[in-house]
This record gives structure tokens, C-alpha cells and sequence, in this order.
């Protein structure tokens, strides 16, 4: 999964459905979570996009969409948040949460 920046994050999130995990290199239960992502990514591949946003590097967009923990994923539908799940959270889930969305 890709790691966006400050500057390509608006590029990203434009069109289409797109998961940002907010995450931190320190974090256990991000850890956890990329490679469920990372599955989740394959499976839906062509009809949702994943990226990854690390928060120490990009504070700025921590702080735009006030993430106080990690992991945060928000999920934006052409640029708009629609929805955001904290914490680790099982694979279900998140696929329910993305496919309500598409």
C-alpha cells in the first residue's frame, strides 16, 4: 500500500472511493491491521483505492481530521469523508463499512 504526503493526499482521495489508514511506525495494533488492509486492497482492487498515512510525518493532516488515535481509518468518497472506524477492527468489518459506501 502506499504512503502519501501532505501533498499527494488531495490528489488521492479526489475520485472514487479511497481508505486512508491513519497509522504510526510505533503502533501494535496498526502493525496488525496493514496486512488486513493489505488483503482487502487485492480483493477490492478497481473498486476502492487504499493508502496509508503515516501520522509523525504528515501532523498536519493528523491534525486536519483530528486522528487522537491510531489506527484511524477514514474512508472518502470523492473527496468527502463518509464514514471513519478506529482502531483495529476485523477484516468484516471493514469490508461491510467500504462496500456501504461504493
Amino acid at each position: 500500500m502506499k504512503i502519501v504526503d501532505t501533498n499527494e493526499f488531495k490528489n488521492e482521495i479526489e475520485s472514487g472511493v479511497t481508505v486512508v489508514d491513519f497509522f504510526a511506525t510505533w503502533c501494535g495494533p496498526c502493525k496488525m491491521l496493514s496486512p488486513v488492509l493489505e488483503g482487502l486492497s487485492s480483493e477490492m482492487e478497481g473498486k476502492a483505492k487504499f493508502i496509508k498515512v503515516d501520522i509523525d510525518q504528515s501532523l498536519d493532516l493528523a491534525n486536519e481530521f483530528q486522528i487522537s488515535s491510531v489506527p484511524t481509518m477514514i474512508i472518502f468518497k470523492d473527496g468527502q469523508k463518509v464514514e471513519q472506524l478506529i482502531g483495529f477492527l476485523p477484516k468484516e468489518k471493514i469490508q461491510e463499512a467500504i462496500t456501504s459506501n461504493l
